[in-house]
């Protein structure tokens, strides 16, 4: 894998803007939700969720990324029976953002949602950056809501909703890449023609969101070609569970759980900023800013 370099791009947001590619940005989750496959229910209260951004924000986020429908493989999340209402959703949303911005006004805050209702409130309340796992496919409405707002958008692709990803067909690698690149590009088409700025604009492959467990090995692999569509990458590869399904010879023959998967993120995290990657999007965010300090001198070296 050789190490690809990566260009200065300014990425534009509702009311900021932000440098990308001079370093790796550190993007820390917080999930305010009971279920999420990594740490569901851990930060389900306001005050903890508040806490834990806080921290985070000490650590080195540069930016939080907030959600409150967990996404996990098998979830109804992306179908009319969600099992998270939109009004859920802002309920869980709202009392977090105020809290963040009350204590750390000039925090970047990106909420992940796939709902135009929840992005329209969220924008309103602060927010910055609307992180659609969907990449526009799943709610009409939400490209017109982003570019009203003039908020930053990261654009996943996602190959079908949670509750179909188990029965994908496999694929092989330049069929899964040319999959990843045709639906990027489909969205930032979508977000172009709602009148969203290709500035504004970022790309995330979607590790894990209907890549079947190597598939998502054979993409990090390739994932520099993804650039040539002129937007920056985003890459969550942070307790995946195929990095717990390639560990599994070293526990018992089980997958390694989520907590047990640290080491793998950073390494995965690593081949991600050599291949382009110039957000990483994480759980823990003080081992994630030491692997982007190394994998940042290594491009640097390069250059």
């Amino acid at each position: 894998m050789q190490p690809f370099q990566r260009s200065i791009t300014p990425w534009q947001l509702r009311t900021h803007t932000l440098e990308l590619g001079a370093r790796t940005l550190i993007c820390g989750v917080i999930n305010i939700t009971p279920d999420s496959f990594s740490d569901g229910g851990k930060f389900l209260a306001p005050n903890q969720a508040i806490d834990h951004a806080l921290q985070l924000i000490e650590e080195g986020a540069d930016i939080l990324d907030l959600g409150a429908e967990s996404t996990r493989p098998g979830s109804r999340a992306g179908t009319t029976n969600a099992t998270v209402s939109a009004e859920e959703e802002q309920a869980r949303l709202l009392p977090v953002i105020e809290g963040i911005l009350k204590a750390q006004p000039q925090a970047i805050l990106s909420i992940d949602t796939y709902k135009a209702s929840t992005a329209r409130i969220v924008l309103a309340a602060g927010a910055e950056i609307i992180n659609d796992v969907s990449g526009f496919t799943w709610d009409a409405e939400m490209p017109q809501v982003c570019a009203e707002a003039k908020a930053g958008v990261i654009l996943m692709h996602t190959r079908g909703r949670p509750d179909e990803w188990r029965t994908q067909p496999k694929l092989a690698p330049d069929a899964l890449l040319a999959t990843v690149r045709e639906g990027l590009a489909a969205g930032i088409s979508i977000a172009q023609n709602a009148g969203i700025p290709l500035e504004a604009i970022v790309l995330d492959p979607g590790y894990g969101f209907g890549k079947r467990l190597d598939e998502n090995y054979s993409l990090l692999a390739q994932q520099s070609r993804l650039l040539e569509l002129n937007r920056p990458i985003l890459a969550g590869l942070s307790r995946k569970s195929f990095l717990g399904h390639t560990l599994a010879p070293l526990h018992g023959g089980e997958s390694a759980p989520p907590n047990a998967r640290e080491a793998a993120t950073i390494a995965a995290h690593t081949a991600a900023i050599l291949q382009g990657a110039s957000i990483i999007r994480v759980h823990s965010v003080r081992p994630a800013v030491e692997a982007a300090r190394i994998a940042d001198a290594i491009l640097a070296a390069q250059a």
